[in-house]
């Protein structure tokens, strides 16, 4: 990709924001070299990384980078068969606990889903938990090393202590002696002994070696000569503590330099991950998506945003082309965003061809260019003697000896600088040029000869800013398909300028013209007009699909609640007619035992009756059973709305909703159920006390329901588990008749506010969401509405 093209769209300043989000120097030195790749498989691939980095933040949360070094120098040290010191060593272990966190981090699975790309690197991550772990236990900051790094150090450390605990205890008889000749009643250390503050004219009276004296000369620093072969036994053990701390260092940087391959393997991967999770969470920031990737030529970005432009201005584009048409032509009046569209439409590709998420909606699709050429922005220079005319044409020389099929191109009032005439003839023919070689062409102009150009010219399509004239502002939109009028007279208008200078101003113009700007204005006031109601259309349509999901939801809980309570009944008279039938077996058996007997015993008889008796009660009982749901209860004498009642074939109280229709049927409701009844087969309500033993568990239920809090605090929580609770108390809260619940995320990085936002976008129960405001939290709350 050609430099200047990288310079003029500004490439640079987004790839110092994603540098912002990267863990080492390394990898922004990574960032800074980022390009287009050079191959559609290439950016494919790449981007499916960044898409399933991003996926894993939103899931898991940050990577374990943390403690992450640049280890280049301590690597390339080590590689020589330099020692290294308690730091580099340090970092290096940072590296290693990094890899084989990373290992467990992309292993850790709570669902099928698998992250292909980021996996098939990840697998290449070898750590070497041994030497991590010699490591730590070695040394405990860049500044000490531990004192069981070795046996040897153990004691010598040991003996040290001892040795300085000895000395402490004679200096304090020491100073006891020379009490009077010291300056203060403290002891000192200089050069590693120790030593006391002696007035200078005592020096004689204290026997010793001087080590120091004061600033002003009135105090000398004498190392009595009782203390010196403690002195000298404390200096011999601190050098064979550092011998043998350069042991164990060097020891260590053997280790290392041993398994140099495995950690400069390790580090290299931990690299690239770095470099692709700063590309996902600068994706993050900017809401950004994975486009679609085609080689035709094809370009389909959906609201897309200029990702340098803060996300609370930036006005959202539709840009489209490559189909019917391959050039567009773009006009408008001055500062109404043509500029922009241009910068956009070319920033990102070169993302995209980066591997960057775009800022754009679902269903973008850009098309895969081996270069990108712009000719943006007035480049004069005076040294070199070019005007702004010279210095754009210079540009478009360059771009016209290597411009291809391949190719997008992308100018800024192409033709500007020079005669009208001839800069709209120059124009036409260097895009007439261009078309011919099969290059996309997207230019920005206000000839008004290009726009007929664009009119009668097949592959070509006209396109325009909006603008709105009774406020003399640009509203940043795009409309492809209508070309812009430039508004002079009526902006002139606006600003004051007499109506007899527009007048004739208008005479010396030519009638066709006036007219052909007219027919601009108005072909975009219906396009405008047009699009307003598609949008209006559009809304009113989503809106009808969400009410039509929402009471499909409610038919389908009735039919469930419905059936279940049919197959309870159901079940129960299935239990009643087996228990008859089984008794009913029982007897018969009996029977055909008493009838062989019948002949020759006289009680027969009698005990054939008891067993006829015994049947009908079965039959009686059993009837009862099942007719017992339908006729328990007293028969209501009057029926009224509001009033309560018993359905026994629900086994359930009622509230009544209707009064009696023609048929004699009501409307009752029965839970989450609104159904029709008739007034026969309603009941009088039971009693609170057999009510309240009936409905025992119900109460339970309800009693736990109405315990639900108002909110649901998840900091500290990953993603998953986050969405996970916050399903649940949705559905408990829902039960509850809850009409307002707030989730507490935090600030943080915003991925678990995102997660959260985007399920709640789909919840069955949720209404609507939105942001804390102040007193309620902030960012850091989203506040739920329930259905």
């Amino acid at each position: 990709m050609n430099n200047r093209a990288l310079r003029v769209l500004e490439f640079d300043k987004v790839k110092q924001k994603v540098a912002a989000y990267a863990t080492t120097s390394a990898t922004k030195e990574l960032i800074a070299e980022l390009e287009p790749y050079e191959t559609a498989f290439e950016v494919k691939r790449s981007l499916e990384e960044t898409n399933e980095a991003l996926e894993l933040l939103m899931k898991k949360g940050n990577p374990p980078f943390e403690g992450l070094y640049n280890i280049n120098d301590y690597v390339s040290r080590c590689e020589k068969g330099g020692d290294l010191s308690a730091a580099g060593l340090l970092k290096i272990a940072n590296m290693l606990r990094a890899a084989r966190r990373f290992k467990e981090y992309i292993a850790r699975k709570d669902e099928e889903q698998g992250y292909e790309n980021i996996e098939e690197i990840a697998q290449n991550l070898l750590g070497i938990k041994n030497l991590e772990d010699s490591i730590f236990l070695a040394i405990v900051s860049e500044d000490e090393i531990a004192d069981r790094a070795s046996e040897a150090l153990y004691k010598i450390r040991t003996s040290l202590k001892n040795k300085n605990n000895s000395i402490r205890e004679k200096l304090g008889s020491v100073m006891k002696n020379y009490s009077k000749y010291m300056q203060d009643n403290l002891y000192t250390m200089r050069g590693d002994r120790y030593v006391i503050p002696v007035k200078a004219e005592h020096k004689g009276s204290v026997e010793g070696l001087v080590h120091d004296q004061s600033s002003t000369g009135a105090t000398l620093f004498i190392e009595p000569i009782g203390l010196v072969n403690l002195n000298n036994e404390i200096k011999e053990l601190m050098l064979k503590e550092k011998a043998e701390i350069e042991r164990i260092l060097a020891e260590l940087s053997t280790r290392v330099y041993n398994s140099i391959a495995t950690v400069k393997l390790d580090w290299e991967i931990l690299c690239t991950l770095d470099f692709i999770f700063a590309k996902a969470k600068y994706g993050l920031e900017i809401n950004g998506i994975k486009p679609e990737i085609n080689e035709q030529g094809k370009i389909n970005l959906i609201r897309v945003r200029h990702p340098l432009i803060d996300k609370d201005r930036v006005v959202p584009s539709d840009i489209f082309m490559g189909d019917a048409f391959t050039s567009l032509i773009i006009t408008g009046p001055n500062t109404g965003g043509k500029t922009v569209t241009l910068k956009t439409l070319g920033l990102v590709h070169i993302m995209a061809l980066s591997g960057l998420l775009l800022p754009a909606d679902s269903g973008s699709e850009i098309s895969f260019f081996e270069e990108i050429y712009a000719d943006i922005g007035d480049e004069q220079s005076i040294e070199q003697s070019l005007s702004t005319f010279s210095s754009h044409m210079t540009n478009i020389v360059e771009i016209m000896k290597s411009a291809n099929n391949k190719s997008l191109a992308l100018f800024d009032e192409l033709g500007a600088g020079t005669d009208p005439t001839e800069g709209a003839a120059l124009a036409i023919s260097i895009l007439e040029k261009l078309r011919a070689r099969g290059c996309f062409i997207a230019a920005t102009t206000h000839y008004s000869e290009l726009k007929a150009y664009a009119l009668r010219t097949v592959g070509v399509e006209n396109g325009s800013v909006e603008f709105n004239v009774e406020t003399l502002r640009p509203t940043y939109k795009l409309l492809i398909g209508i070309p812009g009028k430039s508004n002079a007279f009526n902006i002139s208008r606006r600003l004051g300028l007499s109506e007899e200078v527009i007048e004739y101003a208008k005479d010396i113009i030519s009638e066709d013209t006036l007219q052909f700007e007219d027919l601009i204005q108005h072909l975009q006031e219906k396009s405008i007009s047009a699009e307003e109601n598609a949008k209006q259309a559009e809304k009113y349509k989503l809106e009808a699909k969400a009410l039509k999901e929402k009471y499909q939801v409610k038919l389908d809980n009735l039919e469930n609640v419905r059936e279940n309570q049919f197959e309870q009944a159901r079940r129960e008279a299935r239990n009643i007619l087996r228990q008859a039938r089984e008794e009913a077996d029982e007897i018969i058996k009996n029977m055909k035992e008493l009838e062989k007997e019948a002949l020759s015993n006289p009680d027969i008889k009698r005990k054939m009756n008891e067993a006829r008796n015994k049947i009908d009660n079965s039959i009686s009982k059993t009837d009862i059973g099942l007719n017992k749901k339908q006729h328990e209860g007293e028969e209501l004498k009057e029926v009224y709305e509001g009033m309560d009642a018993y359905l026994p074939s629900l086994n359930q109280k009622v509230v009544v909703l209707s009064a009696p229709d023609k048929k004699g049927e009501v409307i009752v409701e029965a839970g989450i159920m609104k159904i029709n009844v008739k007034v026969k087969d309603l009941r009088k309500a039971p009693s609170n006390r057999q009510e309240k033993k009936t409905n025992k568990s119900n109460k339970k239920v309800n009693l736990n329901l109405n315990q639900i809090d108002s909110s649901i605090d998840l900091r500290g929580l990953d993603a998953e588990e986050a969405l996970y609770r916050v399903d649940k108390y949705l559905d408990e809260a829902y039960l509850a008749g809850m009409p307002e619940v707030s989730i507490i995320h935090g600030k943080g990085t915003g991925i678990l506010r995102k997660s959260i936002a985007d399920m709640l976008k789909r919840h069955i129960h949720v209404k609507s969401h939105r942001l804390g405001v102040y007193g309620e939290g902030g960012d850091g709350v989203t506040v739920v509405i329930l259905k």
